[in-house]
């Protein structure tokens, strides 16, 4: 979801420059803003008691990210960490509220964008149940083809690591290597020069 900059901006918004490796929010702390990144990357992750990441999502310029407490007022679901230098914009979730308030049209954004992160998840943990490697990568990979997320949309490059895909399946990056190259040789996908292509 993207909120044009210049709205953010008149209803007070202010723009934070955050550090490759800096934890944006923490994962069961409190919400005081409605996020969206500007420039960079950042991943939304859980990290277990061995400090192992489960990555939930990478966000990309003009998504908004850490939405749920906005809406349920729980806490953060998952941490935030910037991948690169990034610049972010953040709005006070009371007149993130207001705002919301006032535009229905961008009420309604959010509410198709959770519905679509939702999709999201139950896609992962069905394939996840599955215990099958390659139908959990191919889905994922096909997923990303028909959305057009971490994928290039001009030559169909996976924009992910093997160990983000691990991060993302729950697998081991040594069988997600391994079962990329088996679809590579049945031609499900295409592997030259160490980049994926679907």
């Amino acid at each position: 979801m993207m909120i044009d900059i210049d709205t953010l901006l008149a209803w007070g918004a202010a723009f934070k420059r955050v550090t490759a490796g800096e934890i944006i929010f923490n994962e069961g702390s409190q919400s005081q803003f409605y996020y969206q990144l500007v420039s960079g990357t950042i991943r939304w992750v859980n990290i277990n008691d061995e400090g192992k990441e489960f990555l939930q999502v990478l966000i990309a310029p003009g998504e908004s990210f850490g939405e749920l407490p906005l809406f349920d007022e729980g806490p953060f679901a998952a941490t935030t960490i910037a991948n690169t230098d990034s610049v972010i914009i953040r709005l006070h979730r009371a007149t993130f509220h207001q705002l919301l308030r006032e535009s229905p049209e961008i009420h309604l954004s959010f509410s198709k964008l959770l519905a679509q992160r939702l999709r999201f998840k139950f896609l992962l943990i069905k394939e996840m149940a599955n215990h099958n490697p390659e139908k959990s990568i191919s889905s994922l990979l096909n997923y990303f083809k028909e959305t057009q997320k971490n994928i290039c949309p001009k030559c169909n490059k996976i924009n992910l690591t093997r160990q983000q895909i691990a991060d993302m399946t729950g697998l081991r990056v040594e069988t997600v290597i391994r079962t990329m190259k088996q679809l590579h040789l049945k031609g499900e996908l295409l592997i030259e020069k160490g980049k994926v292509y679907v």
